[in-house]
């Protein structure tokens, strides 16, 4: 899929989003957020697809959050601000429904919704030069697309808090230091690292990729007891499955394993 906006393609088992505005570094409008979604969508239906890699176009930025002529218009049409938050938080719990990992490719600046974006991902890999912040609160608004819930899971609330109520931007060692991202590389190594990740994970079985991730994103946001009975169901359903019984005799036979999704 190639639309102006976002551009996606599947090459072997790692999907391929690229958000593609970057004479305004990336900014995101009503049509981008659409094409994301569908993006994401075609990558979930591609069984071949077994991980996603979400990029920014061009060497400034991944992403620099809403254009701010959205919310130029959300405070003279009725498309206001509490849907465009609404309708941002619908797209990024696109990503807790893909099925699969997303690895978010950070470059440049990563701010507002962005960040968000980046946030919504399963691993975020950071150039050394990549710039982080929610920098909301300085223009009157707070973020609106989870950024306060998923930034609060990913790394506290004390420094969450820290960060939007500032709207200061950190740099990657700090982003790092937090737990922001998961690893920092040189900029020209950031793609070949997501693919390395992607590879990885694609060698693995696909049901249990899937059903782990299902109990990871529901982690911090069920009581304990729900989480545990929840990872016990389906560690039992994977039990039962083909690629389960493949694994274990391969493991014993010390073969290596090739999966089929059954």
């Amino acid at each position: 899929m190639a639309k102006d906006n976002v551009i996606c393609e599947i090459r072997g088992t790692t999907g391929y989003i690229t958000l593609n505005r970057p004479a305004v570094l990336n900014a995101v409008n009503r049509e981008t957020v659409d094409d994301l979604v569908d993006a994401l969508r075609q990558c979930r239906r591609d069984r071949a697809c077994r991980a996603v890699i979400v990029a920014g176009a061009g060497d400034k930025a991944f992403c620099t959050g809403a254009d701010i002529n959205v919310f130029i218009d959300s405070r003279q049409a009725t498309f206001g601000g509490r849907e465009w938050s609404r309708y941002g938080q619908a797209a990024m719990r696109e990503f807790d429904s893909l099925g699969k990992p997303s690895i978010a490719a950070l470059h440049g600046l990563v701010m507002g919704g962005g960040l968000e974006i980046a946030l919504a991902c399963t691993f975020r890999i950071a150039s050394e030069t990549a710039r982080f912040g929610l920098p909301e609160i300085r223009v009157g608004i707070m973020p609106g697309w989870g950024g306060t819930q998923r930034l609060v899971q990913l790394i506290g609330k004390a420094r969450a808090a820290e960060l939007i109520l500032t709207g200061s931007a950190i740099d990657s060692t700090e982003a790092y230091r937090i737990g922001l991202v998961n690893r920092v590389v040189p900029a020209p190594e950031v793609l070949t690292a997501c693919e390395g990740l992607a590879q990885t994970i694609a060698q693995n079985a696909p049901l249990a990729v899937d059903l782990a991730l299902e109990a990871l994103n529901q982690a911090g946001s069920i009581p304990l007891e729900q989480g545990l009975l929840l990872e016990s169901n389906l560690a039992g359903l994977l039990c039962l499955t083909e690629d389960a019984d493949h694994g274990i005799r391969s493991f014993v036979e010390r073969k290596q394993p090739v999966f089929n999704g059954k």
